[in-house]
């Protein structure tokens, strides 16, 4: 479920430290009887499935092995990272990318080794929804994609083509393929289980602001204007 990454970009989030009633003002959903209703859905499934499974891979799972799984699908997420910025235009991104790629995969057996970021090679993040914000398309509306969680119009198309391009996807064995999707979003639950502790007030509008402004600061590499971010956490109460 997408929201994985809102709640394990939380720490990050509070650093920046926006103030939610004025967010909360601010942000159009015209969508939003129905986003509510997906959004419980998501998290009724989250509680009663995911996020039990996930509890149990962190607690019996040994820290090295899932070091290890986590630097495999980085390197796989690095080959649309790669792809993202050439479309982007920033090209030594994409030369740091090609030899995050090179070196992972073959000395780093697969991506298992995370030997590129010790050389200085650090990992970007960027997505086809990055992608269609820097080319000046706008976010639409806010929504909420069953099992994917928080998205924008926007996004929800850039996630479309992201899973499309995903190699994983490509895979023909179709046991190994889901076992690897399965995987995957047991890994990140597992990751997001750190951020739950500063969730706070209605847990919708929290999920919605932390999503939105943490794509704002995404596509503008962090240079997102600074009345987006206010200085107070009220209104969560």
């Amino acid at each position: 479920m997408k929201y994985r990454s809102v709640l394990a970009s939380l720490p990050f989030m509070v650093s920046l430290t926006f103030s939610s009633t004025v967010a909360a003002q601010q942000t159009e959903d015209p969508l939003a009887p129905i986003n509510m209703r997906i959004h419980a859905f998501n998290d009724y499934m989250d509680k009663h499935l995911l996020r039990p499974v996930a509890v149990g891979y962190r607690r019996y799972m040994p820290a090295p092995v899932r070091t290890g799984v986590d630097n495999f699908f980085s390197n796989i997420d690095d080959i649309g990272v790669f792809a993202n910025n050439i479309l982007q235009g920033k090209f030594g991104d994409a030369a740091s990318d090609t030899g995050r790629i090179v070196i992972n995969t073959t000395i780093g057996i697969v991506g298992v080794l995370d030997l590129a970021s010790k050389a200085g090679l650090h990992k970007h993040n960027e997505d086809f929804g990055q992608t269609l914000g820097a080319w000046g398309i706008q976010s639409g509306p806010y929504i909420v994609i069953p099992f994917f969680g928080p998205s924008t119009f926007r996004d929800a198309f850039g996630l479309g083509v992201d899973t499309a391009t995903n190699p994983l996807n490509y895979q023909d064995n179709v046991r190994l393929r889901n076992s690897a999707f399965v995987l995957d979003q047991i890994n990140r639950r597992g990751e997001a289980l750190v951020g739950e502790s500063l969730l706070m007030g209605d847990p919708y509008i929290f999920m919605r602001e932390a999503y939105l402004q943490q794509r704002a600061y995404d596509v503008s590499d962090g240079e997102a204007e600074e009345e987006e971010w206010d200085d107070g956490w009220e209104g969560w109460d």
